[in-house]
């Protein structure tokens, strides 16, 4: 058996130069698919990343007060970018639309006041298939106010991603729904407009910039109403206001990366796709089992999504 020589690199830095080729790759045949398919892609993964985070939220809002909750979720998140923005440099994430950042962290931290009262009361299935009123409004604002193309295939895909949903939460829509329920849809229109005014900041501001003012608005605005329900914490819980902040970092740039390649509107039937994960979720942390109508959704909303992705493909390629 050949000995190793010393000029053989170490298996560690051999191990990150594979992963860094792998990535690398990836990155060169994303770039190759069309704007619409990659915002899709984009917005699928930000679905998952999101999915995660709900449910470590949703474990830490039980404990918690839910404007504590979402204060540290939001002041880790900006923590977390912060050796990042050190290392590249304050000037590098400065925005150029200061309003429009300013509006945004508004609009996000009213949203978020809805969400957050309403995530402990209701399960994650639930929480999921209301928010999937969100790319309604989203796909209304982005035709009336952005001016995309309103296309027949677009409105069809997400009516029937919305027809799943229905299928899924009708039984707890119906009669008393309960105020957590009103809630959690209240905040649908609240995001979608925070969405859509990312949406424009993207021709200003890099998606990096986006996010990092994201992070920094919300806190600011949160903490008022942190303060004034305030729990000490223990370590445990330290700790995974520490992961939250990576994921709902990294989920956010996935967001904004698709609204910087596509039209907002295109990719919103992707979104429905969180009913998958958060159904698992919900059932490997929770407990919660999936009842057959959510798995009858579920199928419902994977054809709509592959049919219009099917679609946005074929008329790319043609253009």
């Amino acid at each position: 058996m050949p000995m190793p020589s010393h000029n053989d690199p170490p298996p560690i830095d051999s191990g990150l130069r594979s992963v860094r080729l792998v990535l690398r790759r990836g990155s060169r045949r994303l770039r190759r698919l069309n704007p619409t398919v990659r915002g899709m892609i984009w917005t699928a993964l930000a679905g998952f990343i999101f999915s995660l985070l709900n449910a470590t939220m949703r474990w830490l809002a039980l404990e918690l007060h839910p404007f504590q909750a979402q204060f540290l979720r939001y002041l880790f998140g900006a923590l977390v970018m912060f050796p990042l923005i050190v290392r590249t440099g304050f000037v590098a994430y400065r925005p150029n639309h200061w309003v429009g950042q300013l509006w945004r962290g508004a609009l996000h931290t009213l949203g978020l006041s809805l969400w957050f009262l309403a995530l402990p009361r209701i399960t994650l299935a639930d929480m999921t298939a209301i928010g999937f009123t969100g790319p309604i409004f989203i796909m209304i604002g982005a035709i009336w106010f952005l001016k995309e193309p309103a296309r027949w295939d677009r409105w069809l895909a997400a009516g029937l991603g919305l027809a799943g949903v229905m299928v899924v939460v009708g039984p707890q829509l119906s009669g008393s729904g309960g105020l957590y329920h009103l809630l959690m849809l209240a905040s649908s229109p609240v995001f979608a407009a925070s969405f859509l005014l990312t949406k424009v900041l993207t021709r200003y501001d890099r998606p990096e910039v986006i996010v990092v003012w994201q992070s920094i608005t919300v806190t600011l605005f949160s903490l008022p109403m942190a303060l004034l329900v305030w729990k000490d914490l223990s370590l445990w819980q330290w700790f995974w206001f520490v992961v939250c902040g990576a994921l709902g970092s990294a989920g956010h740039y996935c967001l904004t990366r698709s609204f910087g390649v596509s039209d907002i509107s295109s990719t919103q039937s992707v979104k429905f796709l969180d009913l998958l994960w958060a159904s698992l979720l919900g059932w490997l942390i929770f407990a919660d089992i999936p009842a057959s109508a959510t798995l009858i959704g579920a199928l419902v909303i994977l054809g709509s999504t592959l049919w219009l992705a099917r679609r946005e493909s074929r008329r790319a390629s043609k253009v």
